[in-house]
C-alpha cells in the first residue's frame, strides 16, 4: 500500500508571508506524518514538549492524547488517510480541509469516509493548539461516530 502523500507546493498561496508559509508546513509536516504515514514515534519525538490543547472533547489533551487516539484508530484501520483538499493560514491558525477515509481503494470517492475541517494555533513553530469539526459521510462512519465519539478526554470545550 502507498501512503496517501500532501504536496504542500500545490497548497501554498503566492499571498502567504514567510510566516503563513512556516506555519502551513508545519501544520502539513504534522498530518502527513501523524494522518497518512502513521509514524507516530517521530510525531512524539518532533512535537512533544510545547503545551497542546485539544478542543475535539474525545481526544486527551497534549500531543500525546492525538497520537494515541490516531494509533488506536489505525489499529482498525491501517490504510486511514487524509487527503487536504484546501489550506488557509490567518497569522498563527492555519485551517485545513480534507476527505479522511480508511481505505485505500476509497481515496478521491467522495461517497465514503469524512469530510473534516481542523485548525490549529501555531506559535513560534509549535503546534499549541487544535479544534476540528468532523463530518461522517457514509453510513458506517455514521454508526462509528454514535458508537465511540461520545467519551469526553479533556475539559476545554469545543471553542
Amino acid at each position: 500500500m502507498t501512503n496517501a502523500k500532501i504536496d504542500i507546493d500545490t497548497l501554498k498561496k503566492a499571498h502567504w508571508s514567510d510566516d503563513d508559509k512556516n506555519n502551513a508546513e508545519t501544520v502539513l509536516e504534522f498530518v502527513q506524518l501523524l494522518m497518512n504515514d502513521h509514524i507516530f514515534e517521530e510525531v512524539s519525538q518532533r512535537y512533544s514538549g510545547s503545551p497542546y490543547r485539544q478542543h475535539n472533547r474525545s481526544i486527551a489533551d497534549g500531543i500525546e492524547g492525538v497520537i494515541k487516539t490516531v494509533s488506536d484508530f489505525v489499529k482498525n484501520a491501517p490504510e486511514f488517510s487524509y487527503d487536504v483538499k484546501r489550506i488557509f493560514v490567518d497569522g498563527e491558525y492555519v485551517t485545513i480541509h480534507s476527505h479522511a477515509t480508511l481505505k485505500a481503494k476509497h481515496r478521491g470517492d467522495d461517497s465514503q469516509g469524512l469530510n473534516i475541517v481542523d485548525t490549529w494555533k501555531v506559535v513560534d513553530g509549535r503546534l499549541v493548539e487544535h479544534w476540528d469539526t468532523i463530518q461522517p459521510i457514509d453510513f458506517s462512519m455514521r454508526l462509528y461516530g454514535l458508537l465511540f465519539g461520545g467519551k469526553v478526554r479533556n475539559v476545554n470545550g469545543v471553542f
